[in-house]
């Protein structure tokens, strides 16, 4: 069985018996290894589970980073102690391009907005939120939220303001060259979820991975030495566990919502 927390294990155990370092992204950003792993994990929600993987990489020696939202099924603040305490980075997940679009809408249902209108409602929300994760961990790095479901993209507030100015030193998808660096997301419950995927894709990547469809098929790719030096893993541990009534359910869930995003992909 694919994402569960044995089978997560396994892919450490192989990256780490390849002799890769494992780095947060604040000190990827910083100072990047020769040979260098990301660990990003998006907490969409079921905070618990990104808990979960936190201790199985306190256990193995290594350290991810964790990107929160600031909604009630993924901002838990006890977990983002504790995360926080065992030495992982903790980050924001942003969407408040996609609230702010949704509080115009709310107030004005049929009216029209400028975009630039969006992004002023937008970075206050964007203040408001990271100082609020703030109290919690020393926030240094950033990733947008894909929002699916919207037509906006998180991103464009950085059309008009710079993250640069609130203390931020990273965002993954303008601060990493993906030409160098492979990109891999479990996005749709698959490796290769490209077709599935709105957002949560990068520009200029150099890589052919479409033969990962499953974990296993990394493992084995690592195993005989074919992964690149530097890799950037995003996971969305609400997929993974060991429970088959949860492993059912997300499996489920996940294979519907591929076919709206699919379909989405096809209209947009």
């Amino acid at each position: 069985m694919d994402f569960t927390l044995n089978t997560y294990h396994s892919l450490l155990k192989a990256l780490i018996k390849q002799g890769y370092k494992f780095q947060t992204f604040h000190k990827y950003i910083e100072k990047p290894n020769t040979k260098s792993i990301i660990l990003r994990h998006d907490v969409d929600k079921l905070p618990e589970n990104s808990l979960q993987f936190a201790k199985i990489q306190k256990e193995l020696g290594i350290k991810g980073s964790y990107y929160f939202r600031v909604v009630p099924e993924s901002f838990n603040t006890d977990i983002i102690k504790e995360i926080a305490e065992i030495e992982h980075e903790v980050g924001y997940h942003y969407e408040t391009f996609d609230e702010a679009v949704k509080s115009f809408k709310f107030q004005k249902p049929n009216s029209k907005f400028q975009e630039k209108d969006v992004a002023e409602k937008a970075i206050v929300l964007f203040e408001k939120h990271l100082t609020d994760l703030r109290k919690y961990y020393p926030i240094k790095t950033i990733c947008m939220h894909g929002s699916p479901l919207s037509k906006y993209d998180n991103k464009l507030l950085w059309k008009y303001y710079n993250y640069k100015d609130y203390d931020i030193i990273g965002e993954p998808y303008f601060d990493v060259d993906f030409s160098k660096v492979l990109y891999l997301t479990d996005t749709g419950r698959r490796w290769d979820g490209n077709s599935v995927s709105i957002r949560d894709r990068v520009q200029n990547s150099k890589f052919k991975v479409q033969s990962f469809r499953k974990t296993t098929d990394i493992i084995s790719a690592a195993e005989k030495g074919e992964l690149p030096d530097q890799i950037m893993f995003t996971f969305h541990p609400q997929r993974w566990t060991n429970s088959d009534y949860e492993w059912t359910k997300e499996l489920v869930l996940q294979n519907a919502k591929n076919i709206i995003k699919f379909f989405l992909n096809r209209i947009r």
